[in-house]
């Protein structure tokens, strides 16, 4: 028997225990298991378009290629989710891996810096579709601030403090260049924001504060495509 949520009625006992074993488990996590979190994000989605209401590690190890060993493994680091010959509960995942990732926790970002990149991600679904509301881009370009991208603010760096101590903000994405971002960093680090998206190439890992950041390095995706083709190319 299904009820309105989309949950088998044969999992209803073992939710609560699953959620009791969610939040201690997640304190051991290790980063690998987190960073595969967004493949089942998307991967569920892509099966809830489709109508799949159930699914086996078998079935996704194949749509994901990875071992079903292995997405059983990541998905006992939370407390399991699935029962033995009985598979998942393609709309209860989903919305427990939206739940760990903070989907629908109404994150807020700013932008901080109003260059191409800056400008592209804030035109980019991608923040909505992940539940987080980008509200201010800053920048220090006079000829800029007051325009707006995709109905977001552009406003003057002088103004950042200002702002975050006025405004709730949990994210920092920095699209500014690679020579100001620790000087940007530390000032983000000051204030109530909790996390930094670090798009400028230069690490961010020395700041003293405990400041979550998540350093992102397109060049380096860029080097291994590099990497696999010339692999390829001395295969033939």
């Amino acid at each position: 028997m299904i009820n309105r949520k989309g949950i088998d009625m044969k999992e209803k006992d073992n939710i609560n225990l699953l959620d009791e074993n969610t939040a201690s488990a997640k304190e051991n996590v290790s980063s690998a298991v987190i960073k595969r979190l967004p493949r089942y994000f998307r991967y569920l989605r892509i099966l809830i378009r489709e109508g799949k209401s159930r699914i086996s590690s078998a079935e996704l190890s194949k749509r994901m290629n990875i071992t079903a060993s292995q997405i059983r493994q990541d998905l006992n680091c939370f407390g399991g989710f699935g029962q033995q010959g009985y598979g998942y509960n393609v709309n209860y995942l989903y919305a427990r891996i939206c739940e760990l990732l903070g989907v629908s926790a109404g994150f807020q970002a700013v932008i901080i810096g109003a260059g191409n990149l800056g400008r592209a991600l804030a035109k980019n679904e991608m923040f909505e579709k992940r539940g987080v509301d980008v509200v201010a881009i800053f920048d220090n370009d006079e000829n800029l601030v007051g325009q707006n991208v995709n109905e977001i603010p552009i406003l003057h760096i002088d103004e950042f403090e200002r702002y975050t101590a006025t405004h709730t903000v949990d994210m920092a994405v920095l699209t500014l260049p690679k020579e100001h971002a620790l000087e940007m960093a530390q000032r983000v680090a000051e204030t109530d924001v909790v996390g930094i998206w670090n798009f400028t190439g230069q690490e961010l890992d020395c700041l003293d504060s405990d400041i979550v950041v998540e350093n992102v390095h397109l060049g380096d995706s860029l080097m291994t495509l590099n990497y696999r083709i010339m692999s390829k190319n001395n295969e033939e």
